[in-house]
């Protein structure tokens, strides 16, 4: 019999879920938490969970992963429920996996290829549909011996060769390389034209800033309240996964870029990393990242702690000189003494406060990413009345500070960049700058 394949038409397939605790496992992030994660990404799948386990490791078995007897135990458990999948949140070794499943005569997947599945269903986009499959590939090249059922044929050879000829596994990793290869070469033409667009973009210049943080923080939410959009918003791990663009109003009236970037998320699988890195240039040439975060988690602590380790594999970290900023997501959820506590926290690690649902702190939010994309300097310039398009360029390109009518002209202040200042000197050779304030 062999085990039952993840058929997304049919109604949702019961699954059980299985967390080891390793001795080795992470202090700072209690057992429980990591299985709720668990579960929460099997029902990202579609997934009908029966039941959800944790189960102490002393050593991990190099055949099963699991001792005899616990293997027995969950053989049981898959019979009781008849589940036709059992998510391990680990990772398995191919012949853990294959042996697994042919014990419980059930679909086996472990933590990677869940995230993978997920990955998979959602990606959108021509370039995120490209990444996945080539984590996908990577992942199951390694598996063919556990995934694919006619491995065991050979193709003979001819004439004088003889032989066995080119087993069946051999020619399909040899298939499964050669479109490897070839996604590669499509996934470096999407990055050579991302670099284009952000060329593009500079040219304006419209400074950028993106959105990271755990997958469920918040930060489609606040996007959406951010940029008046519709990108989708679930309480759902990997919601989004799919790089999203709009423009946002910063005070002043200045535009600038803000991205939604894919959620991290704690072990993440370094296919994905790897794949993902067209996406995750969105991040690393972003002129201001802003790190949301899910105050009201009770591992909050440990899932800054995974973006931050993501975030320095990108090369980007507080001591790289970019401008990082905290956001402290879902105070709506907290009230009296909680609140208060919290406020003097973010006070003291210079975090800002936010509530995507409502809105609240989102002024005050806006108003410091204005201050951190001024790096300019401020010039004062005496325009004409009747020229409204150097004062609309000026709001575009710079952040208007002051704003003073007089007879037949218009002195604006604007902070402005060396480049859009010789641009602005080139288009308005006689716009008359005033001397800075002493």
């Amino acid at each position: 019999m062999k085990p039952r394949a993840i058929d997304h038409r049919a109604p949702p397939q019961a699954a059980l879920v299985i967390h080891p605790v390793h001795d080795r496992a992470n202090p700072a992030r209690s057992a429980a938490a990591r299985l709720a994660e668990a579960v929460g990404l099997a029902e990202a799948l579609d997934l009908e969970v029966a039941e959800a386990l944790v189960f102490p490791l002393r050593a991990a078995h190099p055949a099963t992963l699991f001792g005899k007897g616990k293997v027995e135990e969950m053989g049981a458990a898959c019979a009781a429920h008849d589940v036709a999948v059992v998510v391990v949140d680990d990772a398995l070794t191919p012949v853990q996996q294959r042996n697994l499943e042919r014990t419980w005569q059930v679909k086996v997947i472990d933590r990677t290829g869940l995230i993978l599945e997920i990955f998979a269903r959602r990606a959108r986009t021509r370039e995120g549909r490209l990444q996945v499959e080539l984590a996908r590939l990577d992942y199951e090249r390694s598996r063919l011996v556990r995934t694919w059922t006619h491995l065991e044929r050979q193709r003979g050879g001819f004439g004088f060769l003889g032989g066995p000829g080119e087993t069946q596994i051999e020619a399909d990793r040899r298939l499964i390389t050669d479109r490897i290869v070839k996604l590669k070469a499509e996934i470096a033409d999407v990055r050579r034209t991302r670099g284009l667009q952000r060329l593009a973009r500079k040219r304006v210049p419209y400074p950028t800033i993106a959105l990271v943080g755990y997958t469920n923080a918040g930060k489609s939410t606040l996007f959406n309240r951010l940029t008046r959009s519709q990108v989708l918003a679930k309480s759902m791990l990997f919601a989004t996964l799919d790089p999203t663009l709009r423009q946002v109003s910063l005070p002043g009236g200045r535009p600038a870029i803000l991205s939604d970037t894919v959620g991290f998320i704690s072990e993440l699988p370094h296919e994905l990393i790897d794949a993902f890195r067209a996406t995750l240039d969105e991040v690393r040439e972003a002129d201001v990242i802003v790190h949301v975060r899910d105050v009201v988690s009770e591992d909050s602590e440990s899932q800054s702690a995974d973006v931050e380790k993501v975030l320095t594999q990108l090369g980007i970290d507080a001591e790289s000189g970019r401008r990082l900023l905290e956001v402290w997501n879902k105070i709506d959820l907290l009230a009296g003494e909680a609140r208060q506590e919290l406020d003097e926290r973010a006070r003291a690690a210079r975090a800002t406060v936010v509530s995507a649902v409502t809105g609240e702190g989102c002024p005050e939010l806006l108003a410091r990413l204005g201050d951190l994309v001024d790096d300019g300097i401020e010039h004062t310039f005496q325009l004409d009345a009747a020229d409204g398009e150097a004062l609309a360029w000026l709001y575009r390109h710079g952040r208007v500070t002051l704003l003073e009518e007089a007879e037949g002209s218009v002195v604006v202040s604007a902070r402005l960049d060396a480049q859009a200042y010789g641009r602005f000197e080139h288009l308005r050779p006689k716009a008359i700058e005033r001397p800075a304030a002493p």
